[in-house]
Parts: C-alpha cells; structure tokens; sequence
C-alpha cells in the first residue's frame, strides 16, 4: 500500500471470484483504509493513507522477473474504490477490490462456496496462514506457511462477529491472507470418529486472517469463509 509511489505497508491478498463472474482482490479493510479496524489510527508511523495499491503477481513464465508488479488507486477522491460486506459494512475487516488480472500473470482464485475437502476443524486441528511476513518471499514469488492451531470452537462467532481464533505466531505483513487447512496424502480426520485417505493432498480454505488480537498475544483472527461468501455473493 502506498501513497503517490511512497510505500506505506506491506500486506498479503488473494483473488475471489464473485457472482458476476469478475475477479476481486480481497485484502483487510485496515490495508486499503490505512487505518486501525479498532481505534481507527493510522497505522503507519508517519501518518500517511494509502491512495494507491501494488499488487505482486507470480509470472507464468518463471525465467525473467520473479514477479509482475501493477498498480491500481484505492481513492476516487474520498471515497475508498473497494466493496465492503453487504451486512456488517465496516465492521468487517475484509474487502473486495476489482482488478484485472494480467494474462501474463498466474491465476488461482478462491471459491468461498467451495472451500475445498471435508477436514475436521475444531480447536486444537492445524491451519496454515499463507501469507509475506514482514513482506518476505519464499524463493522469487512464493509465500511463507505460518503454522498453528484452531484456538476457538469454529461454530461459536468470537465477540459476535464472523471470527474464529487461531493461535498462530504471525506477524506484520500476512494481514490479508488465505488461511486453510493442508493435510498431507494419507488418512486424515474427515469427521469426528470418521477417516479419509488422501492419495495426495487435502485442502480447505477457512478464511482471510486479519491479525492478532493485541500485540502480547499469538491469538489472531480469522473471518470465515462463510462471511467472505456472502460478499461474493454481491459482486
């Protein structure tokens, strides 16, 4: 995120694709908006709000630049350019940006609706928030897998809000990643009391992960994927 070319943060994002059929980025909202979700401070230490976005794509052809780098505004004067949740609005802090893809670039979009095999979550279970610490790439454009555990009853909304709590050691730069649940090929827990085998993988997508809850703790937050599909479901 930056303003007129000066780089304010770094963030992680990763493409949905809505109901119209068009592809969205979906990032935190305190990324586009610069601005903490709770307090509604500026983030960053010299006060600046982000105008503008680069977005880094992974190149199909892997023998020049490590990544394709293109730029989109965040503001049409005042007004932010990203769709907030169709219910809970602000108080979400998640939101879809419309983007282009370049037809050079790699392409893997999400489908809330269909968030991949049936794992058994509940507390305790691993997830993975894939994501850029501190804006790290792994290689010349891969992400970095922090791994943890389901820290709260996934059927249960932490203070009455689409989240669920993982306690995960994350930090500044994976706000706005994917997070899942990767199981490795063999058996793996499908339901309680109930085991599936995987003859390569299994994967399911939970959600957008959001940052921790203070600065002391490890626990961070999760919007679920259910949440993300009825904002896809207005695109």
């Amino acid at each position: 995120m930056a303003f007129e070319g000066n780089t304010l943060a770094t963030g992680t994002g990763f493409f949905i694709r809505g109901a119209s059929g068009s592809d969205y980025l979906l990032t935190n909202r305190h990324n586009v908006t610069g601005r903490d979700q709770v307090t509604g401070e500026c983030i960053s230490k010299n006060g600046g709000i982000p105008n503008e976005i680069v977005v880094h794509f992974r190149p199909t052809d892997t023998s020049g630049a490590p990544t394709i780098q293109k730029k989109w505004p965040l503001l049409d004067g005042d007004r932010g350019l990203w769709v907030e949740h169709p219910m809970l609005g602000d108080k979400a802090d998640f939101v879809a940006l419309q983007i282009k893809v370049p037809e050079e670039a790699e392409f893997h979009p999400f489908d809330p609706s269909q968030p991949g095999d049936e794992i058994l979550i509940e507390p305790a279970e691993p997830v993975s928030v894939v994501g850029f610490p501190f804006g790290l790439i792994a290689g010349k454009s891969f992400p970095v897998w922090a791994t943890g555990f389901i820290a709260t009853d996934p059927e249960i909304d932490f203070d009455d809000l689409p989240v669920v709590l993982i306690d995960c050691r994350t930090r500044q730069g994976q706000s706005g990643s994917p997070v899942v649940a990767y199981r490795a090929g063999g058996a793996f827990a499908q339901a309680r009391g109930t085991l599936a085998v995987a003859d390569e993988y299994a994967c399911k997508f939970l959600g957008i992960y959001s940052g921790r809850i203070n600065r002391e703790s490890d626990l961070g937050k999760v919007w679920k994927a259910a949440a993300i599909c009825q904002l896809a479901e207005t695109l």
